[in-house]
């Protein structure tokens, strides 16, 4: 549900507009979801767009593949000493020193400096280039994509399922409940992401987590090491909770006192049950259009971490590390945050179209935007 102004509106009033713009034979005997799957069939945008995610995550699964038959080297595979042949000719993955005669005179050339792009190696090895350790650029793009884009999807699922309980609760239950609720969503609200995000990040990266309790004789618990990729999944997760949580809390409290809520409650149904079938499926068009948006915003708060050192860590790869690894080499070797830079921009902006074009099928109306404070 989203509002504008003083007017509510919901999935279940999705007939009567469609009926507005397509005419009422066209929506007649259909639920709200078909009417919004059919508007969104019609937004060849979103659609071209979602295949362009799609497309990068195929490519990014099949990175095992691309490492085994093309690139020959694992996502941390060193080949600094290395020789590749280009075009017949052998030629150093890592450039070596020294010097050679240009126009008679001798001329110091200097070292260091891995290869560029190299499109006609034999065997397709180092397609994208090498980094300063002899790594395939190409090989660990596609492992760093899998990371990055493993933490921002799990990362946006978890942060949207925990910020749905709570909305829930605040908006239903109220009193102190919403006031207790309602300040763990303003105190979190209160930190700049990226910030709260190095401080819990560099906090939890030293000796990792480790924290559990005891049910019924059973241990219950998590025991992650600094280097998890859980961490980082779990620190954006985090973070993220009010800006899903603080605007689906005020949709639940205004159904709150709907006909619809009070019927339940007249019949003898509990508050979960109200919450959960009643309250939740009212609200779902909201939280799948966050979800979608959050996983753009996910990945690239982890790219922001991994950057400053404080998400994924060295040696996985993941597109933020990539860049920050590249940062002190652009005038040599520009290709090693260039191309993580390429791949971050398609992606976050592939979901962030397929969102806009998911919100304008479900409700659009709404003007549901995440906004970091």
């Amino acid at each position: 549900m989203a509002t504008t102004g003083q007017e509510e509106f919901t999935l279940d009033t999705a007939a009567e507009l469609a009926a507005e713009e397509g005419g009422a034979k066209a929506i007649q005997g259909k639920s709200p979801w078909a009417i919004a799957g059919r508007r969104l069939r019609r937004n060849y945008v979103a659609l071209s767009f979602l295949g362009v995610f799609v497309l990068v995550v195929v490519c990014c699964l099949l990175a095992p593949l691309y490492a085994s038959h093309v690139s020959h080297l694992g996502e941390n595979d060193t080949n600094s000493g290395g020789v590749v042949t280009v075009h017949g000719q052998p030629v150093h993955v890592i450039s070596q020193g020294g010097t050679k005669i240009v126009n008679g005179q001798p001329k110091i050339v200097f070292g260091g400096i891995p290869i560029g792009p190299q499109w006609g190696a034999a065997g397709g090895q180092y397609i994208l280039g090498a980094d300063e350790l002899g790594r395939d650029i190409g090989t660990r793009l596609l492992f760093g994509g899998r990371n990055s884009l493993f933490i921002g999807v799990t990362a946006a699922a978890i942060s949207t399922a925990l910020s749905v309980i709570l909305a829930l609760l605040a908006g239903y239950f109220g009193g102190l409940v919403d006031w207790v609720i309602s300040r763990f969503f303003d105190l979190i609200w209160a930190f700049p992401v990226v910030l709260l995000g190095i401080a819990l990040g560099t906090a939890l990266s030293v000796n990792g987590f480790h924290h559990g309790f005891h049910l019924f004789g059973v241990f219950i618990g998590l025991n992650l090491s600094g280097s998890s990729l859980w961490i980082t999944i779990l620190v954006i997760a985090f973070v993220f909770i009010p800006y899903i949580g603080r605007p689906l809390r005020g949709q639940v409290l205004a159904l709150r006192n709907r006909e619809f809520v009070e019927a339940a409650t007249a019949q003898g149904a509990g508050s979960v049950r109200i919450m959960f079938t009643e309250l939740l499926p009212n609200i779902a068009s909201s939280v799948l259009v966050l979800f979608t948006l959050i996983i753009a915003n996910a990945i690239l708060t982890e790219v922001g971490l991994s950057f400053l050192g404080a998400g994924v860590r060295l040696p996985n790869p993941s597109w933020g590390t990539m860049i920050g690894e590249g940062s002190d080499k652009l005038s040599t070797a520009p290709g090693l945050s260039l191309f993580p830079g390429i791949a971050i921009a398609i992606t976050v902006l592939a979901i962030n179209v397929f969102g806009d074009g998911l919100r304008d099928a479900l409700d659009p109306r709404a003007k549901i935007r995440i906004e970091h404070g």
